[in-house]
Protein backbone atom coordinates (compact mmCIF):
# COMPACT_ATOMS: atom_id res chain seq x y z
CA UNK A 1 0.00 0.00 0.00
CA UNK A 2 1.17 3.23 -0.74
CA UNK A 3 1.98 5.25 2.75
CA UNK A 4 -0.70 7.40 4.58
CA UNK A 5 -0.95 9.00 7.94
CA UNK A 6 -3.31 7.32 10.77
CA UNK A 7 -5.15 10.59 10.08
CA UNK A 8 -5.64 9.94 6.28
CA UNK A 9 -6.46 6.32 6.81
CA UNK A 10 -9.19 7.35 9.56
CA UNK A 11 -10.84 10.15 6.94
CA UNK A 12 -10.91 7.48 4.44
CA UNK A 13 -12.80 4.78 6.47
CA UNK A 14 -15.07 7.32 8.67
CA UNK A 15 -13.52 5.65 11.60
CA UNK A 16 -12.13 7.41 14.30
CA UNK A 17 -8.62 6.95 16.11
CA UNK A 18 -8.47 5.87 19.68
CA UNK A 19 -5.09 5.33 21.62
CA UNK A 20 -3.37 6.54 18.12
CA UNK A 21 -0.77 9.39 16.79
CA UNK A 22 -2.55 10.72 13.70
CA UNK A 23 0.58 11.43 12.18
CA UNK A 24 2.27 8.22 12.18
CA UNK A 25 2.31 6.68 8.80
CA UNK A 26 1.39 3.10 7.87
CA UNK A 27 4.05 2.15 5.31
CA UNK A 28 3.02 -1.38 5.09
CA UNK A 29 0.96 -4.19 3.76
CA UNK A 30 -2.74 -4.36 5.45
CA UNK A 31 -3.57 -7.72 6.91
CA UNK A 32 -6.74 -9.61 8.38
CA UNK A 33 -4.21 -12.70 9.08
CA UNK A 34 -1.79 -11.49 11.98
CA UNK A 35 0.43 -14.01 11.05
CA UNK A 36 1.11 -12.36 7.69
CA UNK A 37 1.43 -8.71 9.36
CA UNK A 38 5.22 -7.23 9.15
CA UNK A 39 6.86 -4.12 10.06
CA UNK A 40 4.56 -0.90 9.24
CA UNK A 41 1.40 -2.25 8.63
CA UNK A 42 -2.24 -2.40 9.53
CA UNK A 43 -3.79 -5.13 10.78
CA UNK A 44 -7.76 -5.45 10.26
CA UNK A 45 -9.57 -6.99 13.09
CA UNK A 46 -12.77 -9.22 12.05
CA UNK A 47 -15.54 -9.82 14.25
CA UNK A 48 -15.43 -13.78 13.12
CA UNK A 49 -18.55 -16.34 14.15
CA UNK A 50 -16.05 -18.16 15.88
CA UNK A 51 -12.65 -16.43 16.11
CA UNK A 52 -12.80 -12.53 16.75
CA UNK A 53 -9.93 -11.14 15.50
CA UNK A 54 -9.62 -8.29 17.98
CA UNK A 55 -7.78 -11.31 20.03
CA UNK A 56 -5.02 -11.12 18.02
CA UNK A 57 -4.28 -7.51 17.83
CA UNK A 58 -1.67 -8.01 20.33
CA UNK A 59 0.55 -10.74 17.96
CA UNK A 60 -0.34 -8.21 14.79
CA UNK A 61 1.69 -5.17 17.06
CA UNK A 62 4.47 -7.61 17.91
CA UNK A 63 4.83 -8.13 14.31
CA UNK A 64 5.25 -4.65 13.61
CA UNK A 65 1.59 -3.40 13.02
CA UNK A 66 1.16 0.34 13.68
CA UNK A 67 -2.21 0.10 14.33
CA UNK A 68 -5.30 -2.05 14.20
CA UNK A 69 -8.68 -1.32 12.41
CA UNK A 70 -11.55 -2.58 14.16
CA UNK A 71 -14.69 -2.09 16.13
CA UNK A 72 -13.59 -1.60 19.04
CA UNK A 73 -11.10 0.20 20.97
CA UNK A 74 -8.27 -2.15 22.89
CA UNK A 75 -6.56 -1.02 25.94
CA UNK A 76 -2.79 0.07 24.73
CA UNK A 77 -3.66 -0.27 21.41
CA UNK A 78 -3.34 2.52 18.78
CA UNK A 79 -7.01 1.67 17.00
CA UNK A 80 -9.18 2.84 14.19
CA UNK A 81 -12.69 2.43 15.36
CA UNK A 82 -15.22 2.06 12.82
CA UNK A 83 -18.60 0.44 12.97
CA UNK A 84 -17.55 -2.58 10.27
CA UNK A 85 -14.12 -3.10 8.53
CA UNK A 86 -15.51 -5.05 5.79
CA UNK A 87 -16.69 -2.00 4.02
CA UNK A 88 -14.10 0.37 5.80
CA UNK A 89 -11.63 -1.76 3.78
CA UNK A 90 -13.48 -1.43 0.47
CA UNK A 91 -13.17 2.35 1.62
CA UNK A 92 -9.53 2.13 2.09
CA UNK A 93 -9.08 0.88 -1.17
CA UNK A 94 -10.79 3.60 -2.88
CA UNK A 95 -9.07 5.74 -1.45
CA UNK A 96 -5.55 4.16 -2.38
CA UNK A 97 -6.79 3.76 -5.90
CA UNK A 98 -8.09 7.74 -6.22
CA UNK A 99 -4.24 8.03 -5.86
CA UNK A 100 -2.64 5.55 -8.32
CA UNK A 101 -3.32 7.58 -11.51
CA UNK A 102 -0.67 5.73 -12.73
CA UNK A 103 -2.75 2.37 -12.63
CA UNK A 104 -4.88 0.64 -15.39
CA UNK A 105 -7.76 -1.65 -13.57
CA UNK A 106 -9.14 -4.65 -15.19
CA UNK A 107 -11.90 -6.45 -13.99
CA UNK A 108 -12.80 -9.47 -15.15
CA UNK A 109 -16.30 -11.81 -14.81
CA UNK A 110 -17.70 -15.24 -15.91
CA UNK A 111 -19.52 -18.11 -14.74
CA UNK A 112 -16.25 -20.43 -15.16
CA UNK A 113 -12.12 -19.49 -16.07
CA UNK A 114 -12.32 -16.52 -14.33
CA UNK A 115 -9.03 -17.12 -11.88
CA UNK A 116 -7.46 -19.08 -15.30
CA UNK A 117 -7.88 -16.13 -17.20
CA UNK A 118 -6.76 -13.66 -14.66
CA UNK A 119 -3.76 -15.39 -14.18
CA UNK A 120 -2.98 -15.64 -17.74
CA UNK A 121 -3.66 -11.46 -18.52
CA UNK A 122 -1.09 -10.77 -15.56
CA UNK A 123 0.91 -12.48 -16.78
CA UNK A 124 0.84 -10.85 -20.68
CA UNK A 125 0.39 -7.32 -18.85
CA UNK A 126 3.90 -8.29 -16.61
CA UNK A 127 5.42 -7.87 -19.90
CA UNK A 128 4.45 -4.46 -20.16
CA UNK A 129 5.05 -3.18 -16.54
CA UNK A 130 4.74 -4.08 -13.01
CA UNK A 131 1.17 -5.77 -12.56
CA UNK A 132 -0.32 -7.13 -9.61
CA UNK A 133 -3.14 -9.81 -9.16
CA UNK A 134 -4.75 -11.64 -6.68
CA UNK A 135 -3.39 -15.32 -5.87
CA UNK A 136 -6.07 -17.47 -6.28
CA UNK A 137 -9.96 -16.49 -6.13
CA UNK A 138 -9.75 -13.58 -3.63
CA UNK A 139 -12.85 -12.40 -5.89
CA UNK A 140 -15.27 -11.06 -3.21
CA UNK A 141 -16.19 -8.07 -1.05
CA UNK A 142 -12.68 -8.79 0.96
CA UNK A 143 -10.41 -10.21 -1.68
CA UNK A 144 -11.30 -7.78 -3.94
CA UNK A 145 -10.49 -4.30 -1.63
CA UNK A 146 -7.21 -6.65 -0.09
CA UNK A 147 -6.01 -6.93 -3.45
CA UNK A 148 -6.82 -3.38 -4.39
CA UNK A 149 -4.35 -2.45 -1.38
CA UNK A 150 -1.26 -3.96 -2.53
CA UNK A 151 -0.87 -1.53 -5.15
CA UNK A 152 1.57 1.30 -4.56
CA UNK A 153 3.25 3.83 -6.30
CA UNK A 154 5.29 1.51 -8.48
CA UNK A 155 1.96 -0.54 -10.15
CA UNK A 156 0.80 0.06 -13.88
CA UNK A 157 -1.65 -2.39 -14.12
CA UNK A 158 -4.22 -3.69 -11.37
CA UNK A 159 -5.77 -7.36 -12.50
CA UNK A 160 -8.90 -7.84 -9.96
CA UNK A 161 -11.48 -11.37 -10.45
CA UNK A 162 -14.86 -10.42 -9.64
CA UNK A 163 -17.23 -13.03 -8.44
CA UNK A 164 -20.99 -12.44 -7.56
CA UNK A 165 -23.44 -14.41 -6.24
CA UNK A 166 -26.51 -12.06 -6.20
CA UNK A 167 -27.07 -8.72 -8.05
CA UNK A 168 -25.32 -5.59 -7.20
CA UNK A 169 -22.47 -7.26 -5.74
CA UNK A 170 -20.46 -6.41 -8.26
CA UNK A 171 -21.74 -3.00 -8.68
CA UNK A 172 -20.34 -2.51 -5.11
CA UNK A 173 -16.61 -4.32 -6.01
CA UNK A 174 -17.00 -1.61 -9.08
CA UNK A 175 -17.61 1.27 -6.82
CA UNK A 176 -14.33 0.30 -4.38
CA UNK A 177 -12.31 0.31 -7.47
CA UNK A 178 -13.74 0.86 -10.97
CA UNK A 179 -12.38 -1.33 -13.92
CA UNK A 180 -10.63 0.77 -17.79
CA UNK A 181 -11.37 -2.41 -19.09
CA UNK A 182 -14.19 -5.13 -17.96
CA UNK A 183 -14.07 -8.70 -19.39
CA UNK A 184 -16.79 -11.00 -19.37
CA UNK A 185 -16.20 -14.49 -20.00
CA UNK A 186 -18.85 -16.46 -20.05
CA UNK A 187 -22.33 -16.92 -18.62
CA UNK A 188 -23.42 -20.40 -17.29
CA UNK A 189 -25.46 -21.82 -14.70
CA UNK A 190 -22.56 -21.62 -11.46
CA UNK A 191 -24.55 -20.32 -8.41
CA UNK A 192 -27.76 -20.77 -9.98
CA UNK A 193 -29.51 -21.62 -6.60
CA UNK A 194 -28.45 -18.33 -5.73
CA UNK A 195 -29.67 -16.39 -8.64
CA UNK A 196 -32.73 -18.35 -9.49
CA UNK A 197 -31.96 -18.29 -13.04
CA UNK A 198 -29.17 -17.79 -16.02
CA UNK A 199 -31.34 -14.78 -17.05
CA UNK A 200 -30.52 -13.51 -13.19
CA UNK A 201 -26.85 -14.27 -13.44
CA UNK A 202 -26.49 -12.55 -17.14
CA UNK A 203 -28.06 -9.26 -15.39
CA UNK A 204 -25.81 -9.42 -12.40
CA UNK A 205 -22.70 -10.12 -14.76
CA UNK A 206 -23.66 -7.24 -17.19
CA UNK A 207 -23.18 -4.83 -14.08
CA UNK A 208 -19.67 -5.27 -14.68
CA UNK A 209 -19.98 -3.56 -18.46
CA UNK A 210 -22.87 -1.06 -17.02
CA UNK A 211 -19.82 0.64 -14.33
CA UNK A 212 -17.20 0.62 -17.37
CA UNK A 213 -16.35 4.75 -18.44
CA UNK A 214 -17.40 5.97 -21.60
CA UNK A 215 -13.12 5.80 -21.97
CA UNK A 216 -13.37 2.26 -20.98
CA UNK A 217 -13.37 -1.10 -22.90
CA UNK A 218 -15.94 -4.03 -22.72
CA UNK A 219 -13.93 -7.29 -23.36
CA UNK A 220 -17.00 -9.58 -24.51
CA UNK A 221 -17.22 -13.52 -25.20
CA UNK A 222 -18.16 -13.18 -29.09
CA UNK A 223 -19.20 -17.60 -28.93
CA UNK A 224 -21.98 -16.54 -25.99
CA UNK A 225 -24.48 -14.82 -26.78
CA UNK A 226 -25.41 -13.48 -23.18
CA UNK A 227 -22.67 -11.88 -23.15
CA UNK A 228 -22.92 -10.56 -26.51
CA UNK A 229 -25.72 -9.08 -25.84
CA UNK A 230 -24.31 -6.93 -22.83
CA UNK A 231 -22.57 -4.35 -25.72
CA UNK A 232 -25.97 -2.60 -25.20
CA UNK A 233 -25.48 -1.79 -21.75
CA UNK A 234 -22.06 -0.31 -21.69
CA UNK A 235 -20.60 3.02 -22.79
CA UNK A 236 -17.37 1.99 -23.70
CA UNK A 237 -15.91 0.48 -26.46
CA UNK A 238 -16.52 -2.99 -27.02
CA UNK A 239 -14.09 -5.52 -28.36
CA UNK A 240 -15.24 -8.78 -29.50
CA UNK A 241 -12.81 -11.87 -28.13
CA UNK A 242 -13.73 -15.62 -29.49
CA UNK A 243 -13.80 -17.82 -32.67
CA UNK A 244 -16.91 -16.18 -34.18
CA UNK A 245 -16.11 -14.55 -37.91
CA UNK A 246 -16.75 -11.19 -36.48
CA UNK A 247 -14.97 -11.03 -33.65
CA UNK A 248 -11.79 -8.39 -33.09
CA UNK A 249 -9.59 -10.93 -31.37
CA UNK A 250 -10.53 -14.40 -32.77
CA UNK A 251 -8.60 -18.23 -33.09
CA UNK A 252 -8.81 -19.63 -36.27
CA UNK A 253 -7.85 -23.00 -37.53
CA UNK A 254 -7.72 -24.79 -34.15
CA UNK A 255 -6.31 -27.99 -33.29
CA UNK A 256 -4.95 -29.60 -30.23
CA UNK A 257 -1.74 -31.87 -29.84
CA UNK A 258 -1.95 -35.31 -27.98
CA UNK A 259 -1.51 -33.90 -24.51
CA UNK A 260 -4.28 -31.73 -25.16
CA UNK A 261 -2.73 -28.37 -26.25
CA UNK A 262 -4.52 -25.88 -28.40
CA UNK A 263 -2.28 -24.32 -31.65
CA UNK A 264 -4.51 -21.72 -33.12
CA UNK A 265 -3.63 -18.68 -35.81
CA UNK A 266 -4.31 -15.58 -33.34
CA UNK A 267 -6.07 -13.01 -35.95
CA UNK A 268 -6.13 -9.01 -33.87
CA UNK A 269 -6.40 -5.51 -35.76
CA UNK A 270 -2.37 -5.56 -35.98
CA UNK A 271 -2.45 -8.93 -38.18
CA UNK A 272 -1.84 -12.61 -37.55
CA UNK A 273 0.59 -14.97 -35.96
CA UNK A 274 0.71 -18.53 -35.36
CA UNK A 275 0.30 -19.47 -31.62
CA UNK A 276 0.65 -22.87 -29.68
CA UNK A 277 -0.40 -23.35 -25.99
CA UNK A 278 1.49 -24.85 -23.29
CA UNK A 279 -2.25 -25.30 -21.50
CA UNK A 280 -4.06 -28.37 -21.77
CA UNK A 281 -7.99 -27.77 -22.73
CA UNK A 282 -9.92 -26.69 -25.56
CA UNK A 283 -11.67 -24.42 -23.36
CA UNK A 284 -8.32 -22.93 -23.21
CA UNK A 285 -8.44 -21.04 -26.31
CA UNK A 286 -11.40 -18.71 -24.90
CA UNK A 287 -9.45 -17.98 -21.90
CA UNK A 288 -6.61 -16.83 -23.93
CA UNK A 289 -8.08 -14.71 -26.31
CA UNK A 290 -10.02 -12.91 -23.82
CA UNK A 291 -6.58 -12.47 -22.06
CA UNK A 292 -4.92 -11.32 -25.67
CA UNK A 293 -7.80 -8.80 -26.23
CA UNK A 294 -6.80 -7.31 -22.79
CA UNK A 295 -2.61 -7.14 -23.76
CA UNK A 296 -3.04 -6.01 -26.99
CA UNK A 297 -5.54 -3.01 -26.49
CA UNK A 298 -2.78 -1.48 -23.50
CA UNK A 299 -0.03 -1.82 -25.90
CA UNK A 300 1.47 -5.48 -26.22
CA UNK A 301 2.40 -5.46 -29.75
CA UNK A 302 1.84 -9.04 -31.81
CA UNK A 303 5.13 -10.87 -31.91
CA UNK A 304 5.19 -10.41 -27.88
CA UNK A 305 2.05 -11.35 -27.51
CA UNK A 306 2.24 -14.25 -29.41
CA UNK A 307 5.18 -15.82 -28.09
CA UNK A 308 4.28 -14.72 -24.11
CA UNK A 309 1.03 -16.81 -25.05
CA UNK A 310 3.34 -19.64 -26.04
CA UNK A 311 4.89 -19.08 -22.46
CA UNK A 312 1.48 -19.64 -20.85
CA UNK A 313 1.18 -21.88 -17.57
CA UNK A 314 -1.19 -22.26 -15.31
CA UNK A 315 -0.66 -19.56 -12.00
CA UNK A 316 -3.15 -20.84 -9.64
CA UNK A 317 -3.18 -24.31 -8.02
CA UNK A 318 -5.51 -27.19 -9.01
CA UNK A 319 -6.74 -25.37 -12.24
CA UNK A 320 -5.87 -27.50 -15.60
CA UNK A 321 -2.50 -29.09 -13.74
CA UNK A 322 -1.20 -31.92 -16.05
CA UNK A 323 1.20 -34.02 -14.75
CA UNK A 324 2.80 -37.60 -15.11
CA UNK A 325 3.62 -40.05 -12.42
CA UNK A 326 6.34 -42.00 -12.54
CA UNK A 327 4.43 -45.66 -12.78
CA UNK A 328 2.77 -43.60 -16.50
CA UNK A 329 -0.56 -42.71 -14.89
CA UNK A 330 -1.15 -38.96 -15.92
CA UNK A 331 -2.97 -37.20 -13.98
CA UNK A 332 -5.15 -33.59 -14.37
CA UNK A 333 -5.84 -31.92 -11.12
CA UNK A 334 -8.55 -29.50 -11.81
CA UNK A 335 -10.01 -30.16 -8.21
CA UNK A 336 -10.09 -26.31 -7.14
CA UNK A 337 -13.31 -26.07 -7.98
CA UNK A 338 -16.36 -26.87 -10.34
CA UNK A 339 -19.54 -26.02 -12.22
CA UNK A 340 -21.52 -28.32 -15.07
CA UNK A 341 -19.77 -26.13 -17.93
CA UNK A 342 -16.15 -26.42 -16.43
CA UNK A 343 -16.35 -30.05 -16.03
CA UNK A 344 -17.57 -30.15 -18.83
CA UNK A 345 -14.21 -28.91 -20.44
CA UNK A 346 -11.96 -30.99 -18.10
CA UNK A 347 -14.21 -34.09 -19.75
CA UNK A 348 -13.69 -32.81 -23.11
CA UNK A 349 -9.69 -32.62 -22.18
CA UNK A 350 -9.52 -36.06 -20.70
CA UNK A 351 -11.02 -37.46 -23.86
CA UNK A 352 -8.58 -35.94 -26.22
CA UNK A 353 -5.39 -36.14 -23.56
CA UNK A 354 -6.39 -40.16 -23.38
CA UNK A 355 -6.52 -40.92 -26.76
CA UNK A 356 -5.63 -44.57 -26.83
CA UNK A 357 -5.70 -45.06 -23.41
CA UNK A 358 -7.75 -45.96 -20.52
CA UNK A 359 -9.38 -42.96 -18.86
CA UNK A 360 -11.00 -42.75 -15.51
CA UNK A 361 -13.02 -39.25 -14.03
CA UNK A 362 -12.90 -38.82 -10.46
CA UNK A 363 -15.92 -36.16 -9.81
CA UNK A 364 -17.02 -35.04 -7.20
CA UNK A 365 -20.70 -32.44 -5.78
CA UNK A 366 -21.03 -29.49 -8.21
CA UNK A 367 -22.58 -27.19 -5.54
CA UNK A 368 -25.08 -24.19 -5.59
CA UNK A 369 -26.56 -25.14 -8.63
CA UNK A 370 -30.27 -25.16 -6.74
CA UNK A 371 -33.43 -26.83 -8.81
CA UNK A 372 -30.68 -27.22 -11.56
CA UNK A 373 -28.76 -29.79 -9.45
CA UNK A 374 -30.02 -33.38 -10.18
CA UNK A 375 -29.99 -32.02 -13.61
CA UNK A 376 -26.64 -30.63 -13.99
CA UNK A 377 -24.67 -33.90 -12.14
CA UNK A 378 -26.57 -35.94 -15.05
CA UNK A 379 -25.94 -33.69 -17.98
CA UNK A 380 -21.94 -34.06 -16.83
CA UNK A 381 -22.43 -38.13 -16.52
CA UNK A 382 -24.26 -38.35 -19.52
CA UNK A 383 -21.12 -36.22 -21.54
CA UNK A 384 -19.06 -38.47 -19.80
CA UNK A 385 -20.47 -41.40 -20.81
CA UNK A 386 -21.35 -39.90 -24.32
CA UNK A 387 -16.91 -38.90 -24.51
CA UNK A 388 -15.88 -42.63 -24.22
CA UNK A 389 -14.54 -42.29 -20.53
CA UNK A 390 -13.87 -46.08 -19.34
CA UNK A 391 -14.10 -45.51 -15.20
CA UNK A 392 -16.41 -42.97 -13.95
CA UNK A 393 -15.91 -42.55 -9.82
CA UNK A 394 -18.17 -39.96 -8.33
CA UNK A 395 -17.64 -38.64 -4.91
CA UNK A 396 -20.28 -38.65 -2.29
CA UNK A 397 -23.72 -39.74 -2.22
CA UNK A 398 -24.77 -36.33 -3.41
CA UNK A 399 -22.58 -36.84 -6.79
CA UNK A 400 -25.01 -39.98 -7.43
CA UNK A 401 -26.79 -38.52 -10.55
CA UNK A 402 -23.60 -38.31 -12.13
CA UNK A 403 -23.47 -41.91 -12.10
CA UNK A 404 -27.72 -41.95 -13.31
CA UNK A 405 -27.00 -39.49 -16.04
CA UNK A 406 -23.86 -41.90 -17.51
CA UNK A 407 -26.48 -44.86 -17.34
CA UNK A 408 -28.81 -43.07 -19.76
CA UNK A 409 -26.36 -43.82 -22.77
CA UNK A 410 -26.98 -46.90 -24.03
CA UNK A 411 -23.66 -46.68 -26.04
CA UNK A 412 -21.99 -46.66 -23.28
CA UNK A 413 -19.23 -49.40 -22.17
CA UNK A 414 -17.78 -47.78 -19.04
CA UNK A 415 -18.19 -48.60 -15.50
CA UNK A 416 -19.19 -46.09 -12.53
CA UNK A 417 -18.79 -46.73 -8.76
CA UNK A 418 -20.16 -44.34 -6.30
CA UNK A 419 -17.33 -43.63 -3.36
CA UNK A 420 -19.08 -42.74 -0.14
CA UNK A 421 -16.35 -40.16 0.40
CA UNK A 422 -12.86 -38.95 -0.95
CA UNK A 423 -11.21 -41.79 0.72
CA UNK A 424 -13.12 -44.54 -0.49
CA UNK A 425 -12.32 -42.86 -4.14
CA UNK A 426 -8.90 -42.66 -3.83
CA UNK A 427 -8.67 -47.06 -2.48
CA UNK A 428 -10.37 -47.28 -5.31
CA UNK A 429 -8.23 -45.36 -7.70
CA UNK A 430 -5.00 -47.51 -5.61
CA UNK A 431 -6.86 -50.84 -6.09
CA UNK A 432 -7.37 -50.31 -9.78
CA UNK A 433 -5.07 -47.93 -11.89
CA UNK A 434 -2.70 -49.07 -14.56
CA UNK A 435 0.39 -47.94 -16.44
CA UNK A 436 -0.90 -45.62 -19.28
CA UNK A 437 -3.86 -44.95 -16.95
CA UNK A 438 -5.46 -41.17 -17.90
CA UNK A 439 -7.40 -39.74 -14.49
CA UNK A 440 -9.40 -36.03 -14.46
CA UNK A 441 -9.96 -35.47 -10.69
CA UNK A 442 -12.65 -32.53 -10.37
CA UNK A 443 -15.50 -31.38 -8.08
CA UNK A 444 -16.86 -28.23 -5.66
CA UNK A 445 -14.95 -27.25 -3.30
CA UNK A 446 -15.96 -30.54 -0.87
CA UNK A 447 -12.13 -31.34 -0.99
CA UNK A 448 -12.04 -33.42 -4.13
CA UNK A 449 -8.37 -32.49 -3.84
CA UNK A 450 -7.61 -35.02 -1.66
CA UNK A 451 -7.78 -37.31 -4.38
CA UNK A 452 -5.17 -35.00 -6.48
CA UNK A 453 -3.21 -35.02 -3.83
CA UNK A 454 -2.88 -38.86 -3.22
CA UNK A 455 -2.54 -39.40 -6.55
CA UNK A 456 0.52 -36.84 -6.16
CA UNK A 457 1.99 -38.81 -3.32
CA UNK A 458 4.75 -41.66 -3.86
CA UNK A 459 3.74 -44.86 -4.17
CA UNK A 460 6.81 -46.89 -4.94
CA UNK A 461 4.94 -49.80 -4.91
CA UNK A 462 3.26 -49.30 -8.11
CA UNK A 463 6.36 -47.89 -9.66
CA UNK A 464 6.67 -51.15 -11.72
CA UNK A 465 2.88 -51.48 -12.27
CA UNK A 466 2.14 -53.14 -15.82
CA UNK A 467 -0.74 -52.69 -18.13
CA UNK A 468 -2.87 -55.36 -16.74
CA UNK A 469 -2.20 -55.14 -13.07
CA UNK A 470 -5.21 -54.41 -10.32
CA UNK A 471 -8.56 -55.25 -10.68
CA UNK A 472 -11.32 -53.38 -12.44
CA UNK A 473 -13.72 -51.18 -10.86
CA UNK A 474 -16.81 -52.69 -10.06
CA UNK A 475 -20.28 -50.70 -10.12
CA UNK A 476 -21.57 -50.41 -6.86
CA UNK A 477 -20.65 -48.18 -3.79
CA UNK A 478 -17.04 -48.74 -2.38
CA UNK A 479 -16.25 -48.68 1.00
CA UNK A 480 -14.33 -46.13 3.26
CA UNK A 481 -11.12 -47.83 3.08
Amino acid sequence: MIPMTLAEIAAAVEGTLVEADPGVPVTGAVEFDSRKVGPGGLFVAFDGSTVDGHGFAGAARTAGAVAVLGTRPLPGVPMVVVADPLPAMGRLAGAVLARLAQVRVVGLTGSSGKTTTKDLIAHLLARLGPTIAPAGSLNNELGYPYTVLRADEGTRFLVLEMGARGAGHLRYLCEIARPDIGVVLNVGVAHLGEFGSVEAIAAAKGELVEALPPTGIAVLNADDDRVRAMAARTAARVVLAGEAPDATVRAEDVTLDARGRPSYTLVTPAGRAPVTLGLAGRHQVANTLAAAAVAGELGLDLPTLAAALADLRPGSGRRMDVFDRPDGVTVIDDSYNANPASVSAALRALAVLGQGRRTIAVLGYLAELGEYERAGHEQVGRLAAELGVDRLIAVGAAAGPIRDGAATVATWRGESVLATDQQAAIAALRADLRRGDVVLVKGSRYRTWDVADALRAPDPARDNLSDGDAGALRQGEVSPA
